[in-house]
């Protein structure tokens, strides 16, 4: 029996075949002219799962027989085993994405996906960050820890890895960790073990890039992941605290991000502070925005307004 087939067959028995599912997504991301954002529309944005969108849009043409729909099939199949899934229309699905600019109906994670309904703060900033900034993002992400909120990072080198790290030491595993690579892959390499050690403390990996996209597209373009990744993180966190970041940071994503999530933003008084940079003084005008010392001020300022998601249902 082959992997797909036994693969298949695992996975078939629920109501939504989550192996159905993730194929046909795939598939429909591996066509030349396809984005994240027609993916959504075609999914999330019409309330279909990605196997009635590839049929409804495919018409009389069923392209599930042929060799491309196969080999993706295939491909993903060798994959079987180091993920799980969380298809939109099933339970396990965090309704928070639904306000993202571009929600995926497929989450690839693996660790506890119960860390989603925690409340979460991102904390995020620059990867060549100060040594101030580096300290500062620590001390944020152990205060949050300790107060029983899960620190979402996108396990970028800097701020983030510094993030990370001090949340998995105080946290007991309340880390969530959201990638811009496929889910069994690791960027930088060097925090693959960072990643392993958030997985044996029960913690949370999350991707929406897909595996066989990523496999066969050009090296350059695989950095527009990374973008999106942000605006994932953003949806699904109580809100995001910038530490440290330039004018030109791919941050600021996340930043806009917030912005259209309707998502409370804090930035540091580090990063305010710095004459050299422009972005948090603009920023920092709007409703929305509070410029912070500590993780303290963060938690004051979330609980005095109620603006945890779900607060006001």
């Amino acid at each position: 029996m082959s992997p797909a087939t036994m693969l298949k067959e695992a996975l078939s028995r629920a109501t939504v075949s989550p192996f159905d599912e993730l194929v046909a997504y795939e598939y429909l991301y591996s066509r030349d002219e396809m984005t994240l954002k027609r993916v959504t529309e075609m999914t999330v944005g019409s309330d279909r799962l990605p196997l009635q969108a590839l049929l409804e849009e495919s018409g009389l043409f069923d392209p599930r027989p042929s060799d491309e729909y196969r080999e993706v099939e295939e491909y993903v199949s060798r994959k079987a085993g180091t993920f799980d899934l969380a298809i939109k229309g099933t339970p396990s699905w965090p309704e928070s994405l639904a306000d993202s600019e571009r929600p995926a109906p497929i989450l690839y994670f693996r660790g506890s996906l119960s860390l989603m309904s925690m409340r979460s703060f991102s904390v995020v900033g620059s990867r060549k960050a100060s040594s101030e900034g580096l300290s500062l993002a620590a001390q944020i992400a152990e205060d949050l820890a300790k107060d029983n909120k899960a620190v979402v990072t996108g396990l970028a080198a800097g701020i983030d890895t510094s993030a990370t790290m001090s949340a998995l030491k105080y946290g007991s595993g309340c880390v969530v960790g959201v990638i811009g690579t496929p889910i069994d892959e690791c960027y930088p390499r060097e925090n693959q073990k960072l990643v392993d050690a958030m997985l044996e403390e029960n913690g949370l990996i999350v991707s929406q890039v897909p595996f066989y996209r990523y496999h066969v597209q050009p090296f350059k373009t695989k950095r527009y992941y990374f973008p999106e990744r942000n605006e994932l993180m953003a949806a699904i966190s109580d809100a995001t605290i910038i530490v440290e970041a330039s004018d030109t940071s791919g941050t600021l994503t996340q930043a806009r991000a917030c912005a259209h999530q309707g998502r409370p933003l804090f930035i540091t008084k580090h990063c305010y502070d710095n004459e050299s940079l422009s972005w948090p003084r603009k920023w920092a005008q709007r409703d929305y925005v509070h410029v912070i010392s500590n993780a303290a001020e963060v938690l004051e300022i979330m609980d005095d307004l109620s603006l945890y998601r779900g607060s006001h249902e």
